[in-house]
């Protein structure tokens, strides 16, 4: 690789369970970059609701999440034991709380009203302003960061991911079912494709990675070798 490469944004978007944030994490950790995991600050946003009655019994009451958003500060402080960034919402460490299935089930319905979007794609694009940043997400390609240098669409087979995802739960101590757990990746994949604001869609610009059957090492020899054809058009 380039031994003096231009700082660049990386754009990674893609389906719910990819691997996104672990190969996001891989590549900042391989450059140097700052990692910013977009999902987390949804789903963080969804925890503070799912706490302080803007979800109730599984249901989404738009306009207390709205009245919500102003209490909402969300930072990322980088954890030396894990070797990546931890989220905090108001001081308040939730790396854990946000990965539960009750989480997953309402990020959707969140991630989905225009003024949580809004506030959050303006906290992204000023902490990618400088470069030199990995972000992933849905909507980095096309809505917060249309001028990335490099845009990576992932996916993955939907049984495939549900199999990951159930590993991730199950080995934290959850009670769920694979059933289940599939059921709830096919319906984030709907509720993300069809929502009104910023769908999640591959940008015109962006490489197709599956890797449904890639191991880590292929996925990073695949980005490595992407990666250097972007320095170079760039030299």
């Amino acid at each position: 690789m380039n031994t003096t490469p231009k700082k660049i944004v990386i754009a990674i978007d893609g389906f719910s369970s990819c691997g996104k944030s672990t190969f996001a994490k891989s590549i900042a950790a391989r450059l140097g970059y700052i990692f910013i995991d977009t999902g987390a600050m949804y789903r963080a946003v969804t925890l503070y609701a799912l706490e302080n009655e803007g979800i109730r019994n599984g249901i989404v009451d738009e306009e207390a999440v709205v009245a919500l958003l102003s209490q909402i500060s969300i930072t990322f402080r980088f954890n030396a034991q894990r070797g990546a960034s931890d989220i905090y919402v108001n001081g308040d460490l939730v790396e854990g709380k946000i990965r539960t299935i009750e989480v997953s089930n309402c990020v959707s319905a969140v991630s989905s009203i225009r003024e949580v979007r809004e506030k959050l794609v303006a906290m992204q694009q000023e902490m990618g302003a400088a470069r030199g940043v990995v972000m992933d997400g849905r909507d980095i390609g096309t809505v917060v960061f249309p001028d990335a240098e490099l845009k990576i669409y992932m996916t993955a087979d939907a049984m495939v991911r549900a199999e990951r995802r159930y590993a991730e739960l199950t080995a934290k101590g959850d009670k769920v079912s694979l059933d289940e757990v599939l059921e709830n990746v096919v319906s984030r994949d709907k509720a993300d494709m069809s929502r009104a604001i910023s769908p999640l869609r591959q940008a015109e610009d962006a490489i197709v990675l599956d890797n449904s059957y890639m191991t880590v090492e292929e996925q990073m020899a695949w980005f490595e070798r992407e990666f250097e054809r972007v320095q170079q058009s760039l030299a």
